[in-house]
C-alpha cells in the first residue's frame, strides 16, 4: 500500500498530462493498429529487434552515448526509414540517451523519427529516464525518473510515443509495488527477464510464464499482465548478428548451411512454445548496446523470416515469423481470450542458480544510497516550493537539471 502523498502525486501527474494537448497528426496508425498481421492456426513467432542500453554501468552514461548509443539510434532510424515495405520494427527504452541524441539532430531527422513512431515502426517502451532497479529505489524517485522521460516524450514526440508497456528485462528481481506504479501509469502490461531460477523452471513446466499480477490490495483496479521472457532478453544462441557477434550470417551463406540454421531455429522455437500457453511466442533479437550496425541485424532477420516462412508451402508446416513489438505480442495474447493465472507477491529474492542470491546489494554501499536519498529529498522539497510559488513552467529548468542527476 502506498502513502497518500504518492497517490496524490500520480493523480496530479496524469491530470497535467491529460490537460495539455499532445502533438498528433491526422490519420495516425500507431499502437495496436500498426501491428503486422499474424496467421491464426500457426505458431506465430514475434521477432522483436531491441537494444538494452544501461544508463551507466562499467562506463558513464556520457561515455556510453559517445561510443555506442549515438550510433545505435542513428543506425536504426536510417534502416527503418529505408524500409519500403514497412515491415521492420524496433523498440527503444531509455529516454536519457534518446534526449541526448535528440538535442544533436536537425529538424528533418526529428521529423523522420516522429514519422517512424507515428507509423508504429519504432515504438517507445517503458519510457523512463532509465530502467530502474526495483529493490532499493524509493518510490518517489521511481515516479520522478519516469515522469522525466514521459515529459520528454510528450513535448517532443507526441501521443503515439506514449508507452503502453513496462520493460524490466535486466533488474535482479521484481517488486509488486513497481507493478502497482506501472498500473497507475496506465501501462497495459509488463515484461520481465530475471526471476528466481526455481520459479522459472516450474513456470516453464506448467506453461505459466505469463500471468495477471495483483499488484495492490488497496486499489480497486490493480491487475497488470506480466510475461516472463524465456531467454532473459538475449537472442537465441547462434543467432546474434551484431558487429561484435561471431555468429555466421545467413546472407550469402550456402543453401546447406542456411537449411541447417533454419532447422536449428525452428527447433528452438518449438521448444520455447512448449513453455507458453498460446500460439504466440516473443523472441528478443538484440542485447546490450547492440544495433550500432542495424543493417547487419536487419538483413539477417529478413533472411531468417523469409527462409522459415517459405516452408509454409508445406501445408503441414505451422510456423510464422513476423517483425513485432511487445505491445503487438500482448495484443495477440488479449485476442486469445484465455484465462490467466494470478500472482500476488514479489519476484524476490532472485537467484540465478543454487546458493547464488542477488540480495547483497540491498544493503551494500550505504554511503552512496544515503547520498541518493538525500538528493531525492532535496528534489522533492524544491518541487513543492516551486509549485507553491506559482512559478511559470519555463522557470523549472534548474529543477529538471537536478532530476536528471
Amino acid at each position: 500500500m502506498f502513502p497518500k502523498e504518492c497517490l496524490v502525486y500520480l493523480t496530479l501527474y496524469h491530470v497535467l498530462c491529460n490537460a495539455i494537448p499532445l502533438k498528433t497528426d491526422e490519420g495516425l496508425k500507431c499502437g495496436y493498429e500498426a501491428c503486422n498481421p499474424v496467421k491464426d492456426g500457426m505458431l506465430n513467432v514475434h521477432i522483436v529487434p531491441h537494444t538494452h542500453d544501461d544508463v551507466g554501468w562499467v562506463k558513464t552514461y556520457q561515455q556510453y552515448y559517445d561510443q555506442d548509443v549515438s550510433y545505435i539510434i542513428s543506425s536504426v532510424v536510417e534502416n527503418l526509414k529505408e524500409d519500403i515495405m514497412g515491415q521492420k520494427r524496433f523498440i527503444y527504452v531509455e529516454m536519457a540517451f534518446l534526449k541526448m541524441w535528440w538535442q544533436k539532430q536537425d529538424e528533418s531527422t526529428k521529423e523522420t523519427f516522429r514519422s517512424l513512431v507515428n507509423k508504429g515502426k519504432l515504438e517507445i517502451i517503458l519510457g523512463g529516464w532509465c530502467m530502474n532497479d526495483e529493490a532499493t529505489p524509493y518510490y518517489l524517485d521511481i515516479i520522478d525518473q519516469h515522469s522525466l522521460g514521459f515529459e520528454f516524450i510528450r513535448k517532443n514526440i507526441g501521443d503515439c510515443g506514449r508507452p503502453k508497456i513496462g520493460w524490466q528485462i535486466d533488474p535482479f528481481g521484481h517488486s509488486r509495488e513497481l507493478g502497482s506504479l506501472f498500473k497507475q501509469f496506465g501501462f497495459h502490461g509488463m515484461f520481465v527477464g530475471r526471476i528466481d531460477y526455481q520459479d522459472k523452471e516450474q513456470r516453464r513446466k506448467t506453461k505459466t510464464m505469463e500471468m495477471v499480477w495483483k499488484t495492490s490490495d488497496s486499489l480497486d483496479d490493480s491487475d497488470l499482465f506480466v510475461g516472463v521472457l524465456d531467454n532473459v532478453y538475449w537472442p537465441p544462441k547462434g543467432f546474434c548478428w551484431d558487429y561484435w557477434c561471431n555468429d555466421r550470417e545467413l546472407v550469402n551463406s550456402s543453401d546447406s548451411y542456411n537449411e541447417a540454421k533454419v532447422d536449428d531455429f525452428i527447433g528452438l522455437m518449438r521448444a520455447e512454445a512448449e513453455r507458453y500457453a498460446t500460439d504466440h511466442i516473443m523472441v528478443e533479437m538484440g542485447s546490450d548496446f547492440q544495433y550500432r550496425q542495424a543493417e547487419k541485424w536487419y538483413r539477417n532477420l529478413d533472411e531468417l523470416i523469409r527462409l522459415v516462412n517459405e516452408r509454409q508451402n508445406d501445408p503441414d508446416f505451422k510456423m510464422n515469423l513476423l517483425y513485432s513489438t511487445p505491445s503487438c505480442y500482448l495484443y495477440q495474447l488479449h485476442r486469445s481470450n484465455r484465462t490467466w493465472g494470478t500472482k500476488r507477491d514479489d519476484f524476490f529474492p532472485f537467484a540465478h542458480r543454487p546458493h547464488s542470491f542477488w540480495t547483497g546489494y540491498f544493503t551494500s554501499r550505504p554511503i552512496l544510497k544515503r547520498l541518493v536519498r538525500t538528493a531525492g529529498a532535496i528534489l522533492q522539497t524544491c518541487k513543492q516550493l516551486s509549485a507553491l510559488s506559482g512559478l511559470p513552467l519555463e522557470d523549472y529548468q534548474d529543477i529538471e537539471y537536478l532530476s536528471k542527476k
